[in-house]
């Protein structure tokens, strides 16, 4: 391994993908390596044997009659693409969409009171949805009117609020918004993930709830589109992108070392099979920096924990109840509603995604883990979904890096949140992206329509 690289990229999930693509159109000389021989790392998608492997240690029980295992691609970490949002601007910027085949998911449901049901991301909708009473639905109109006519540049759309300086509590005191209605619009509508955001300036909120109904409008079922045969694609996508650039990739390498040098603390390269690689930085995700380790890498401390997410696989064979018989839907369960801190999310897919056998359903509910007894905090998920014939329950460390990299060339990204959504993935790459290259990454608009 005598050449050096601009960028060595460790681990081939949908983040560090997303880089080495972006980089080596860039112009940047980049390799990439994974230990594993597969593509995807934690965000891969497995075929059933696969599956009941990672998770059994045995092969799928034939009493459950699942099918053939060539059918299936269950995704390790579920979410969906937002059809107006960053990541399909990526994939559009990029061209990766030509790699690419998409099917728009049926539903966005919200929990509320015991029971599921549709989000409204109109006045229309708003109108006609049971989440509320007669009173809240007329001001609910009110404020998805407010929404669709305000323009920045005109100040008569505004109604008296300067949304850069005003809380989001005072836009929904305004509107006079019950606490049910700031919860489906906060967190499944602007996909809060707390609510802190409420007392913060209501800009950013408002951005994240246009842009929600414009990847409504855009497909009319439901705002999110997701990828056929499981999101493992994503990162294959953007892995061949890199290649076209001239990347360099290399699976199945361990990886013995990163390597610093000594008097500076700046990163030189990446041991390898006994051979040693260089380059003028590295990125890659915590697993590959001492992540759960009683060590630290290099005796320096790169990555800490900041929680724990829990997930579990759920194998069905029939659509979520109070779904309308959806071959797919997002359900998400806004903290306030089940007394928690964190909301809980179901992705669910099926065989009209290449993902699994004939009327089988895929469905996956996660969550930050609060308690000492995790399974019992996704029960109110596990609940909604009628009969499983078959469950993987998984609880993953969430690991962020403890510098931001400038200071020695090493970034590292972020765990994948509970989130069944991609958007914090994205600002995750844009965040990597300015540490790396000291500037933002700027994508040019192509109008591009994503086939769906």
């Amino acid at each position: 391994m005598d050449e050096e690289y601009d960028v060595i990229v460790l681990g081939t999930g949908l983040t560090e993908c997303i880089l080495s693509g972006l980089l080596s159109v860039d112009g940047q000389k980049v390799l990439h390596m994974d230990r594993n021989d597969y593509y995807g790392g934690a965000s891969a998608s497995l075929n059933l044997t696969q599956l009941y492997q990672q998770f059994r240690n045995s092969p799928p029980p034939e009493s459950l009659q699942l099918g053939r295992d060539r059918d299936y691609a269950v995704d390790l970490i579920p979410k969906f693409i937002l059809s107006s949002g960053e990541l399909t601007r990526m994939l559009v910027h990029t061209d990766v969409i030509r790699y690419l085949e998409f099917k728009v998911i049926a539903g966005s449901y919200v929990y509320r009171d015991g029971r599921i049901s549709k989000v409204p991301s109109t006045e229309m909708e708003a109108v006609r949805s049971p989440l509320m009473g007669l009173f809240e639905k007329r001001r609910a109109r009110n404020f998805f009117l407010y929404l669709q006519n305000w323009k920045e540049a005109d100040p008569a759309t505004h109604q008296g609020l300067d949304v850069n300086k005003v809380s989001m509590k005072e836009v929904y005191t305004k509107f006079g918004l019950e606490a049910g209605t700031q919860d489906f619009i906060g967190h499944a509508m602007a996909l809060w993930l707390d609510d802190d955001y409420i007392t913060k300036p209501a800009r950013q909120t408002i951005d994240r709830i246009i842009l929600y109904t414009a990847s409504m409008a855009r497909y009319g079922k439901s705002p999110y589109i997701y990828p056929l045969y499981g999101l493992g694609e994503l990162p294959q996508a953007f892995a061949r992108l890199s290649a076209i650039y001239g990347g360099t990739y290399m699976l199945d390498k361990q990886i013995e070392s990163v390597n610093v040098d000594p008097d500076t603390g700046y990163f030189t390269g990446v041991t390898s099979g006994g051979e040693t690689v260089k380059a003028k930085r590295v990125i890659g995700d915590p697993s590959y920096f001492g992540a759960g380790k009683d060590e630290p890498e290099g005796g320096k401390m790169r990555v800490i924990e900041t929680g724990k997410v829990i997930r579990a696989i759920c194998i069905l064979k029939h659509p979520i109840p109070g779904t309308d018989d959806s071959d797919s839907a997002q359900i998400i369960i806004p903290q306030n509603q089940v007394g928690r801190k964190n909301d809980i999310y179901i992705a669910a897919v099926s065989s009209a995604h290449n993902v699994a056998a004939p009327n089988v359903w895929i469905a996956i509910v996660s969550t930050i883990v609060e308690t000492s007894v995790p399974e019992r905090e996704i029960l109110p998920g596990l609940q909604l979904l009628g009969n499983v014939v078959d469950k993987f329950i998984s609880i993953t460390p969430l690991y962020a890096p403890t510098s931001p990299g400038t200071n020695d060339n090493i970034f590292i990204t972020k765990s994948y949140d509970a989130t069944s959504h991609f958007e914090t993935v994205v600002e995750d790459v844009f965040d990597v992206w300015q540490r790396v290259k000291g500037e933002k990454l700027v994508l040019k608009k192509r109008e591009v329509e994503v086939e769906a």
